[in-house]
């Protein structure tokens, strides 16, 4: 069997990996053992990073919302909101109800009174059934 020089292959993996690593600072950049570990340490980071944004967001536009529903109707809150929107059937996530507060508000407002009234037909539908 013929021998196969690697040279080739190793210098490829090695340019791969320092080109990853371009922007690091010292030895990280330009030294193979070291730009390998800190271009996988960054990789786990941007992984991790990637579904942190989707938690960060998420907890931004619940925010958003209750301020904005605090604005229309000071005594309702965001929980209340939301079970009034399940309980009206109308099925909106939560980005985009932070879009409509923020670029339509009468669109948000017509949501957020549609939502009390549905908390309030369930509140009052309540005690009759109860004396049933």
């Amino acid at each position: 069997m013929s021998r196969v020089k690697r040279g080739v292959t190793s210098h490829a993996k090695h340019k791969k990996i320092l080109k990853a690593a371009k922007g690091f600072y010292g030895r990280r950049k330009n030294t193979i053992r070291t730009a390998k570990a800190a271009v996988d340490r960054a990789g786990t980071n941007a992984y991790i990073g990637r579904k942190l944004r989707k938690r960060d967001f998420r907890g931004l536009w619940i925010q958003r919302i209750n301020a904005a529903v605090r604005e229309v109707s000071p005594s309702m809150t965001y929980a209340r909101f939301i079970d009034g929107l399940a309980k009206a059937g109308i099925g909106v996530d939560r980005k985009i109800l932070s879009d409509l507060a923020i670029t339509q508000p009468e669109a948000f407002k017509a949501l957020v009174d549609q939502a009390a009234a549905a908390v309030k037909a369930a509140a009052d539908a309540r005690p009759a059934a109860a004396a049933a």
